[in-house]
């Protein structure tokens, strides 16, 4: 796989008094990758998501999206064209009174032609599930109704990468649930790319690879039973694991003990349906 998103030794802070809230981070982010960073409030990871399509310009390093960079003026809208983002409260990204049209609202400023816009905003609705809802008012529907609209919005622009920045953080499981299964589905079937920032470790656990950010830093990356096999480190920058594997710490602490890394209802519920069976044949 090619990078889509790669920043190089990058820093940024608010003002020339505040602290570096991202300070000499490198990353690259492969075409195609379902990626999630996790970190405690204020580690810089939310900061790290907004130079992906130039909200922030790095005050030191560069990013690129494919071979632009971020800081030149004239990339500026192609590169909102190839990353879109969805923030935590879709109030703030809902402009229009009906539906169908606030999804159409981005592809209305581009000058998309009226059949392609037609087409792209169906399109959209559908794959996000809420084409049911399109001439709905968006205030009367519910959080993650609104969600799934934000994100239709940005997916009606067509762009490459997807960038949810705590996307799910105002939603209840129900609804965390829907928008993730419709970000993983988009994913897996148009390839799009996905950098999805998250306290919920339970979303962690769907991605390709996890990134756990401290105090503006990368403190370790890898898979998701890589990251979660390191629960104490985890503990220590404050963030939780997913409950499964908390089940099968508990477990092993019992004297049942379950393998590191186990991250997933269907394999826990597999490996102690294979260690009952051990255990009932042993005592035959």
């Amino acid at each position: 796989m090619s990078d889509v998103i790669k920043a190089d030794e990058i820093a940024f802070r608010y003002s020339e008094e505040a602290p570096f809230a991202v300070d000499g981070v490198s990353l690259a982010v492969e075409r195609g990758e379902f990626l999630v960073i996790l970190g405690a409030n204020g580690c810089g990871k939310s900061t790290l998501a907004k130079h992906f399509n130039a909200i922030l310009l790095p005050t030191r390093g560069t990013v690129w999206v494919e071979a632009m960079q971020t800081s030149e003026e004239a990339h500026l809208y192609d590169i909102r064209q190839k990353v879109g983002m969805v923030f935590q409260n879709p109030d703030n990204q809902i402009v229009a009174t009906v539906v169908e049209e606030d999804v159409a609202f981005a592809l209305e400023n581009l000058g998309v032609p009226p059949d392609e816009m037609r087409k792209r905003i169906d399109e959209a609705m559908e794959a996000t599930d809420i084409y049911k809802y399109r001439e709905r008012q968006p205030h009367k529907l519910s959080g993650g109704q609104k969600q799934r609209v934000a994100v239709a919005g940005v997916l009606a622009m067509n762009p490459d990468v997807l960038v949810l920045d705590e996307a799910t953080a105002m939603l209840d499981p129900r609804g965390r649930g829907k928008i993730m299964r419709t970000v993983r589905r988009l994913n897996q079937e148009r390839g799009i790319t996905v950098v999805h920032i998250t306290h919920y470790m339970e979303e962690a656990a769907m991605a390709d690879r996890v990134v756990v950010m401290e105090e503006g830093r990368i403190a370790f990356t890898g898979s998701p039973k890589e990251v979660f096999s390191r629960a104490e480190e985890l503990r220590r920058l404050h963030l939780d694991i997913p409950q499964t594997a908390e089940l099968c710490e508990a477990l092993t602490a019992l004297g049942f003990t379950m393998p590191k890394g186990v991250i997933t209802d269907e394999e826990c519920a597999q490996l102690l349906f294979e260690r009952l069976t051990q255990k009932q044949g042993g005592g035959r």
